[in-house]
């Protein structure tokens, strides 16, 4: 399963600049900027009470042998990783170590933000995927969308765009019961909201999407599958894996998966991927995504096949996002091949000058 980290707040480098609106101020939220705020704490919490149906497919082993989840490196995913799962594994009998506190310690295993190529998108270091995003910029396809978003300035024969993080900013907001501002009107919300789903699809969509999809998505797509094959092939006690990660991980994923509604998604959302084995013998996944607290998880069906996909047409289904080359899709250097050449020159130099010594001691003998 891949979870968005739930409500938390944010700003843009550009406006926390800002001094005109106090709410710009760090001081103003009770958690600072970028954390997991308390609403967004008991949501998690409350969230493990969908998986309880699936309690049965645990058993008596210990439950880091069945278990396992991974958040990027950062504090309200990490957090909301840690409330997960003290609502999903609250401790019974001999597991509990303390009456007056229902909880146990359960590993979170982070990924560190330098090194991580799986989970914190768009990921970093690709430079074919920077070439993309200049080109979608460019492209009729973002150009056309753009349009009713674009205004003219007053005095001055400018256009600008209204900005992705103002909504998001303007969200936060309203959640936490601030006032807005006077132009802020319901309208210009939405348009705002509008534009921001318009920039999480051209991200990774709109414009050359497969191969986005392989610099991008592809590459968790990959990662899932492998560990989906692994689980039908193999005899291994692990049960469900977990990761903890934000909105454009989910929106990579799906749009690299073509089942992305335009959609942001919400807090909380989850894209699950559940592995069956039927009475044939064979295997299946279904999908389901949840970004609605008040309704079940949406059943989501794979462009080619039945919501309940045999493995290996699933597999096929999705190989045209799936590269065995990352780096040299991205147009990344070999830098091990350029360490190996370095490394035989002065092993050729030292050589020589070797031969070159024992000659010169030889002639003298």
């Amino acid at each position: 399963t891949i979870h968005r980290i739930t409500d938390w707040f944010g700003l843009e480098g550009t406006l926390r600049s800002s001094s005109s609106n106090p709410l710009l101020r760090e001081s103003e939220w009770p958690q600072g900027f970028g954390q997991l705020t308390k609403p967004g704490l008991i949501s998690w919490i409350k969230f493990p009470y969908y998986f309880y149906c699936f309690h049965f497919i645990f058993n008596s082993l210990p439950f880091y042998l069945q278990f396992y989840i991974q958040s990027t490196d950062y504090d309200r995913t990490i957090m909301s990783a840690q409330s997960y799962l003290s609502g999903l594994f609250p401790p019974t009998s001999s597991q509990i170590w303390n009456p007056e506190l229902l909880w146990q310690p359960i590993p979170v295993h982070i990924l560190q933000k330098s090194t991580d190529r799986r989970l914190n998108f768009p990921l970093p270091d690709c430079p074919r995927f920077d070439e993309l995003q200049n080109e979608t910029q460019a492209s009729s396809e973002l150009q056309s969308r753009m349009q009713p978003y674009m205004v003219r300035q007053r005095k001055q024969n400018l256009r600008r765009k209204e900005k992705p993080h103002d909504f998001v900013f303007l969200s936060h907001q309203g959640i936490h019961n601030f006032t807005l501002p006077v132009w802020a009107t319901k309208d210009v919300i939405n348009k705002m909201e509008k534009l921001a789903e318009l920039s999480l699809l051209s991200l990774f969509g709109l414009y050359k999407t497969e191969e986005k999809s392989r610099l991008q998505g592809g590459v968790l797509v990959n990662i899932i599958l492998n560990s989906i094959r692994q689980a039908a092939n193999s005899s291994k006690q692990r049960k469900m894996e977990v990761y903890s990660a934000h909105d454009t991980t989910v929106g990579a994923l799906q749009i690299a998966l073509n089942i992305f509604n335009g959609k942001l998604p919400p807090y909380a959302a989850c894209q699950f991927f559940e592995l069956y084995q039927e009475s044939s013998g064979q295997y299946s996944i279904e999908m389901h995504y949840r970004n609605d607290s008040s309704k079940a998880p949406y059943l989501l069906t794979l462009p080619g096949c039945t919501s309940s996909c045999p493995l290996e047409k699933f597999a096929e289904l999705v190989s045209p996002v799936i590269t065995e080359n990352w780096p040299k899709e991205c147009g990344k250097k070999d830098k091990m091949k350029g360490t190996a050449t370095a490394l035989y020159f002065l092993h050729k130099t030292w050589r020589q000058k070797l031969d070159h010594w024992r000659r010169n001691n030889y002639q003298d003998i």
